[in-house]
């Protein structure tokens, strides 16, 4: 597959927004127990070697991967606060 240089461009845009989504994804830690914050960290890792394994294949789709993660965070945080009561004081109830 021909790499085109928009393509690496946006890879490497891609990569750097990813790359700055984990501070949230770490001080998720301020709201959420450690065990969900772990299962972020999980998915953050995931989504980098997806990340990576694009810049082969698709470098486009990269610009994907933090549209990803503010979903998969936002979704996480909310239904922590929804469902069970995580805050920033600690759980509620």
């Amino acid at each position: 597959m021909e790499r085109t240089r928009g393509g690496q461009i946006a890879w490497w845009v891609g990569l750097v927004a990813h790359l700055a989504a984990v501070v949230w994804y770490a001080a998720s830690g301020l709201v959420a127990p450690a065990w969900a914050v772990a299962v972020l960290l999980v998915i953050w890792a995931v989504l980098l070697a997806v990340g990576l394994r694009l810049r082969h294949t698709r470098p486009w789709l990269m610009l994907l991967v933090p549209v990803l993660d503010a979903v998969i965070w936002f979704a996480a945080i909310s239904a922590g606060e929804r469902f069970l009561g995580w805050t920033a004081l600690g759980p509620v109830g």
